[in-house]
């Protein structure tokens, strides 16, 4: 099993930046993939961007050239840096792991419990 755990969420002014962090431990060899997803209240979870073990990434056009993927793969660690935030970002942010870097969230395995995102305006 693997599990993931979030942080870094929090209430921001738009324009503002946060940067959401998620932890993998257990059998973190079996991911390949660390995404983000978000869902914002009375709509479907939505895909936010992906990135490989090995590089490269894969990013929704919402938020391409404002947010920016990362990871640490020696401390199992992927973060999410969020720049230029609006109001219509405001959602709970989940981190899921997989096997392959898509924008469908039933191709990823593992989830963590979710952080709160509010943009303000």
């Amino acid at each position: 099993q693997v599990q993931l755990v979030e942080s870094g969420g929090g209430l921001v002014q738009a324009g503002g930046s946060l940067r959401l962090s998620c932890a993998a431990s257990g059998r973190t060899f079996s991911i390949s993939t660390m995404g983000w997803f978000r869902q914002a209240p009375g709509k479907e979870r939505e895909f936010v961007v992906a990135i490989r073990r090995i590089g490269g990434t894969t990013i929704a056009n919402a938020v391409k050239g404002r947010f920016t993927i990362s990871r640490d793969n020696a401390k199992n660690t992927v973060y999410l840096q969020m720049d230029s935030l609006k109001p219509e970002d405001t959602a709970v942010y989940y981190c899921a792991g997989g096997r392959y870097a898509t924008s469908t969230a039933s191709d990823y395995d593992y989830w963590g419990q979710g952080t709160q995102v509010t943009v303000s305006s």
